[in-house]
């Protein structure tokens, strides 16, 4: 038995501890993570506050992945693509304020409180999902059995599961830098389409994620497939929403610095994750689980809604 798997199956011991144990575990991670990342910003003070927010966030993934590794879960890291850019966020807005509530801008408030309801709903849904220490995402069970090459479980988990997910959220909050530190120009127009933009997409995410648990609640809809709502004029709407939360951050961006528009690397990145790794996994899925789910995926497109069906209602 390989090290690797050795501490495997110790931290897989805990996998019987209760609901409240798991998050717990989670949340004293998440403390020591934070912890780890202010000791960062303490020692490498004097450098550009983005470099600084890199490193520490780094660290602070690092952390994240240790506890992962030591309860043999690495769902631990979940919670931590939303929970991380609303503490940046509004670390940024602090550092830039000094401290003092009256410097803040109206663009900065707005933005702090779209990230803060995009960051509450998708925790909390996220609690609502995991069941504790036993409940692992598929995917990531999915990646251990089918791991390539014969990695060992540990690179995987903090190359393709943890650092990649954090440098790909980093990538988007290049966008929400201008956007809460250059103050000099006024709201305008940009502004009013970023939160239109920003806000549409929390309510997409929130309305498709409630239509979805509803659907899933419902024994008679079990082995069923969701068209109903959102999903019906989306395979994905959650995804939709998610990427559109970030295109509306980068508006933001543009709102308060044009010369920031290359940031747009950010909300790009986002769409081929989504695009060309989350749609495409959850459908294969889908299809080896429902064979009726061929026919829908020709009926409905994977994430933007055609319009045509959209006027005429189906």
């Amino acid at each position: 038995m390989s090290g690797d798997e050795g501490t495997y199956r110790v931290g897989r011991g805990l996998a019987s501890a209760s609901r409240a144990v798991g998050f717990a575990v989670v949340v004293l991670s998440y403390v020591v993570a934070g912890m780890a990342a202010w000791a960062v910003v303490a020692v490498v003070r004097g450098q550009h506050p983005l470099l600084v927010t890199f490193y520490a966030d780094l660290v602070a993934t690092l952390v994240v992945f240790v506890a992962s590794v030591l309860v043999a879960n690495a769902s631990v890291y979940d919670a931590y693509w939303s929970v991380a850019p609303a503490v940046i966020v509004v670390a940024w807005v602090v550092w830039r304020s000094g401290g003092d509530l009256g410097e803040v801008s109206g663009r900065q408030v707005a933005v702090v409180l779209l990230v803060m309801a995009w960051a509450i709903r998708l925790t909390a849904n996220w609690a609502l999902s995991w069941r504790g220490l036993g409940h692992e995402d598929w995917r990531y069970v999915q990646l251990r059995e089918q791991r390539a090459g014969g990695l060992p479980w540990w690179l995987v988990n903090l190359t393709g599961i943890q650092l990649m997910p954090t440098l790909v959220v980093f990538g988007g909050l290049l966008a929400v830098w201008p956007a809460v530190t250059v103050t000099g120009r006024a709201w305008g127009l940009l502004d009013f389409a970023a939160v239109v933009v920003t806000g549409g997409a929390v309510v997409i995410e929130a309305t498709a994620d409630r239509q979805l648990h509803r659907f899933a609640s419902d024994p008679a809809n079990r082995g069923g497939i969701i068209d109903r709502g959102l999903w019906r004029y989306s395979r994905h709407p959650n995804y939709l929403g998610e990427i559109t939360f970030w295109w509306g951050m980068w508006l933001f961006g543009m709102a308060a610095a044009p010369g920031w528009w290359w940031t747009v690397v950010g909300p790009i990145t986002m769409v081929l994750l989504f695009a060309f790794v989350s749609v495409p996994m959850m459908d294969r899925r889908s299809l080896a689980r429902r064979p009726a789910y061929e026919q829908h995926m020709r009926r409905v497109p994977a994430l933007l809604p055609r319009p045509a069906r959209i006027a005429r209602g189906g």
